[in-house]
């Protein structure tokens, strides 16, 4: 029996930016993404995830976590709340320095943030719309969403939904090292939801009022803060670089001087070029000792750290990675998007070169013809074995070739034919995704088979 060689991800040629369009129809269509609350008219900047959308998260965080967590001995996770007490949105700067200033156009009264606007629409205070008057005094306007703690009208206490998931660490932080034994180097990881009241969401996923967010921070002596900073810097790119097929649509950008964060000494971001631009995909920012430092101040806990061996004592400085999964979740769509025209002037055939890793269906079971019992009943029984180890979907509407193609737009990187041939030797056909390359193979041989293509490792 002859074997066509399979790589795990097969190689895909460079082909034009996917308009944005494109991703958000594909999106509501196939069950990834539906606009919150559609049938009362949606809410801007929120977004529900379908079926397939929750499966390509899920992938996308167990990824994040095996990567970040699991295979890091010095790394521990939490899982925060999202409400806090308010002193520690002041205590973080959110307060005073997370804000938008924001200008309005006399004319056609949109309203626009001002680092949004080219240098000769602010100089001109002209609108870049509709060409009228921009008003000259921008307004301040925080970020952070409010929430109110309490019953009683006039005794609750007002505080944030957090603008950032972070900050849960650095509250965690003392207990994690008391309940865990974890010395210096070593990490706390979060994935969690935050919120921001951003004026102008849009772009789909990429700015949005409510998302998820992945966080580590790197504890650390300030003397090795530089060994820590590039170890952390080079091993968030590369991860990037494993899921998608455009590498040359990945950067790094280091912050200007001028654009820092009000806690950074250093910061870079990976960025990843689509019809936006290049746009922000993770930040690696050199935090040095602000968070600690100031919630030690605001609490009047000490959060210095004892070296067990050395009884130095001192406040540790942090590496910081910070990404979003949402907008994962949107650049791998964009990434993978392709359509292919047909030789024989058919229909296009669009395809979601997704990673096997983050596909949120690894392998489709199609019976040859849904009218033969002998057929139905072992594709079934491969379906359900198989259903144990990944997500599988059974499938016997339309012919083999639409069956194709409605795989290929969802990213299964895998379909198993059951077919006659099956019922005399027991094997099957597996066709990959990409070359749409086919092989025979013995039914007892697929579960492994298939295990050693779509597990990461």
């Amino acid at each position: 029996m002859t074997q066509v060689e399979h790589t795990e991800q097969a190689s895909v040629k460079d082909t034009p930016l996917v308009p944005i369009e494109k991703v958000v129809s594909l999106s509501k269509r196939r069950g990834f993404v539906y606009p919150n609350s559609e049938i009362y008219g949606g809410v801007a900047g929120i977004y529900d995830f379908g079926p397939l959308g929750v499966e390509m998260r899920n992938n996308i965080r167990r990824y994040w976590w095996w990567s970040m967590v699991q295979n890091h001995d010095n790394v521990v996770g939490i899982e925060g709340a999202t409400i806090t007490h308010p002193r520690v949105w002041e205590a973080s700067g959110h307060v005073e320095n997370f804000v938008d200033r924001l200008v309005d156009c006399k004319k056609c009264k949109r309203r626009f943030r001002t680092d949004h606007l080219e240098p000769e629409n602010l100089e001109q205070h002209k609108c870049p719309v509709c060409g009228g008057e921009l008003t000259t005094e921008p307004r301040v306007f925080n970020l952070l969403m409010e929430t109110y703690l309490g019953v009683v009208e006039g005794d609750r206490m007002k505080t944030y939904l957090r603008g950032e998931a972070c900050q849960n660490i650095y509250l965690d932080y003392d207990n994690v090292l008391k309940s865990s034994r974890v010395q210096i180097p070593f990490g706390i990881a979060q994935i969690g939801k935050a919120y921001r009241n951003e004026v102008t969401p849009g772009n789909f996923l990429f700015r949005q009022r409510e998302f998820e967010q992945w966080d580590l921070q790197f504890f650390v002596h300030p003397g090795e803060m530089d060994k820590w900073y590039e170890y952390w810097k080079e091993f968030r790119f590369n991860w990037y670089t494993n899921l998608i097929n455009h590498k040359d649509r990945l950067r790094f950008r280091e912050h200007g001087s001028d654009e820092l964060a009000h806690y950074a000494r250093k910061a870079y971001d990976v960025e990843y070029r689509t019809v936006l631009g290049w746009q922000e995909w993770e930040g690696i920012h050199w935090r040095q000792d602000w968070d600690l430092s100031r919630h030690s101040e605001y609490s009047g806990q000490d959060l210095r750290y004892t070296d067990p061996l050395t009884k130095e004592r001192y406040m540790p400085w942090i590496v910081e990675t910070s990404g979003g999964v949402d907008r994962t979740f949107l650049n791998l769509l964009l990434d993978a998007y392709e359509e292919e025209p047909d030789p024989n002037g058919k229909e296009p055939r669009t395809v979601l070169h997704l990673h096997p890793w983050v596909a949120p269906v690894k392998v489709a079971i199609l019976p040859l013809q849904k009218n033969k019992e002998e057929l139905v009943s072992t594709a079934r029984s491969i379906h359900k074995n198989l259903q144990r180890y990944m997500v599988s979907q059974y499938d016997d509407v339309a012919n083999i070739g639409r069956r194709y193609r409605r795989q290929d737009e969802i990213g299964t990187p895998f379909c198993v034919t059951i077919d006659f041939q099956t019922l005399d030797d027991q094997t099957v056909t597996v066709r990959e995704r990409d070359g749409m390359t086919q092989i025979r193979l013995p039914i007892s041989e697929l579960t492994m088979y298939l295990l050693d293509r779509v597990t990461w490792k």
